[in-house]
């Protein structure tokens, strides 16, 4: 089957001559990040990786963002990590958007190519390499596990986006539709990573204003997004990180499907302490 396209970041630098203005916006809310804020600038390095750099996406920050970090990676040729996490209690979801990459989890050995997905739970031996001639960018989104006693935790386990059929959202004649990797009632696991689509004209007919943090990385298409108070033009390669409670609605524009990359964290108690 062959992969729907995804926006993968080119990095570089602008040149001298472009103008300063841009579309960034951070606010109590929310924050929004376009496209063209991933340079070469912007890129780091990780511990134990090689031939490897990313762009952070989004990171706990007090009174913000609290629950989950997501980043961007760009693995070379003949890169990788034997070490890739050094929090023991972080769980992973893996989502290639270019290029190929093998994922070891516990002693199994996966190979993920475009579209492919990778939930690989807290605690667990693994590793990554890009055994390709050719770069590969994956999204890794991380958070630590909230382990309930009584509660078996979730297995390691792959998928793609080609695989996943597409549930539409009820009275919505298929313009709006979720791509789940993990069932909604599936209580072991304490967040959910999806892809959201809505085709052209597509609408969220009301502002959402809930408990759940979100990250939202455009994959496909634009659309025009309500967050907070503010309605803002957003493309392939934008990015949306929402704390809890800001209100956020959608028109998706044309002419191909809006698509997007979602976290959220569910399925757990809210804390009653800060």
């Amino acid at each position: 089957m062959t992969s729907p396209p995804y926006y993968t970041p080119d990095g570089g630098l602008p040149p001298q001559s472009q103008l300063l203005t841009d579309r960034a916006i951070f606010t109590d809310a929310y924050a929004f990040i376009p496209k063209g804020t991933l340079s070469d600038i912007t890129t780091s390095y990780l511990p134990f990786w090689d031939k490897t750099r990313l762009w952070v996406l989004a990171r706990p920050l007090t009174g913000f963002a609290e629950t989950f970090s997501h980043y961007i990676m760009v693995v070379d040729a003949g890169g990788g990590s034997v070490r890739p996490e050094n929090d023991s209690e972080a769980q992973s979801v893996i989502f290639i958007v270019s290029g190929e990459l093998q994922v070891i989890i516990n002693g199994h050995i996966y190979d993920l190519k475009t579209g492919g997905y990778a939930y690989v739970p807290s605690g667990s031996d693994w590793s990554v390499q890009n055994r390709s001639a050719h770069p590969c960018r994956f999204h890794w989104i991380r958070k630590r596990y909230q382990s309930i006693e009584g509660i078996d935790r979730p297995e390691a386990f792959v998928s793609s986006d080609q695989d996943i059929k597409a549930v539409d959202m009820p009275n919505t004649n298929g313009v709006w539709a979720t791509s789940r990797f993990v069932e909604p009632d599936d209580i072991r696991h304490d967040m959910h990573v999806n892809i959201v689509t809505f085709q052209p004209g597509g609408v969220i007919p009301f502002a959402e204003t809930h408990v759940m943090e979100h990250g939202l990385y455009v994959l496909q298409g634009k659309a025009v997004y309500h967050l907070n108070q503010n309605w803002i033009e957003v493309e392939a390669g934008d990015y949306m990180w929402l704390r809890a409670f800001c209100p956020q609605a959608c028109y998706a524009g044309g002419p191909e499907p809006f698509r997007y990359l979602l976290y959220k964290d569910v399925n757990r108690h809210a804390k009653l302490e800060l």
